[in-house]
């Protein structure tokens, strides 16, 4: 009985309280002054409630799995240079950017587990998200996560990039610099509409295509110890 009730009433993320009780207190207000306010008001916070929904997710544990950070349309699969606050060097990488509607879950989750070592916010314009120029242009929250050594091997990291969308008016990052993290860990969210791109390391190739959805926490996007390409999609 329990299990039922989350899944038809999921966590509510802790940042959606105020706004909540916000749009509560309008309906309210509204109710008293006209009935059929109070109903389209209550309405309102009713959706209100979905948007900062927070539902748990099953994530892959297998060693060297990526998952998506976000809920969302894989809008881009390409190459590019992570953001230069991140100095993580010019060179292009594999990048997937997940766009996200105001109907998605926006709590965001870490890809791969490893080191939060960078984290670097940029004042911006507020573009729509799913423009090209929006990673340039817009307001972002960037984070460069390092990660585990493999035996042997070349030190590796990556960067997640939050970015705030056409009417999205704050990022909300919850991890701080030297933090270790799990994949599929929260770590925060973008307020209505938004976009958070991946930069992976050279090499692996995204095991995602344009136009697919993901699952924030499930969707695997890529596997650092995978030999297999890129993958194309078709439309069914």
């Amino acid at each position: 009985m329990l299990e039922s009730l989350k899944i038809i009433v999921p966590r509510v993320h802790p940042a959606g309280t105020p706004f909540i009780a916000l749009f509560a207190l309008g309906a309210l207000v509204l109710g008293l002054l006209w009935p059929p306010l109070g109903w389209i008001g209550a309405l309102l916070t009713l959706w209100c409630v979905y948007f900062f929904r927070d539902p748990d997710r099953v994530t892959p544990a297998r060693e060297g799995l990526l998952v998506s950070p976000a809920d969302g349309v894989v809008r881009k699969v390409d190459r590019a240079a992570p953001p230069p606050e991140l100095e993580m060097g010019d060179s292009a990488r594999p990048r997937v950017c997940v766009f996200m509607n105001v109907f998605n879950v926006h709590v965001n989750r870490i890809p791969i587990g490893g080191t939060v070592r960078k984290l670097a916010y940029r004042p911006g314009r507020f573009l729509n998200a799913s423009l090209d120029k929006a990673s340039v242009d817009n307001e972002r929250m960037s984070l460069r996560l390092d990660l585990s050594r493999p035996a042997g091997g070349t030190p590796r990291d990556l960067a997640v990039v939050q970015i705030a969308g056409l009417v999205a008016r704050r990022i909300l990052c919850e991890v701080r610099d030297g933090q270790p993290v799990r994949t599929g860990d929260r770590f925060g969210m973008i307020r209505f509409g938004s976009r958070v791109d991946v930069y992976l390391p050279d090499g692996v190739a995204p095991l995602v295509a344009e136009g697919q959805t993901a699952v924030a926490g499930e969707t695997v996007i890529a596997d650092l110890h995978g030999t297999e390409g890129r993958r194309s999609g078709v439309v069914r």
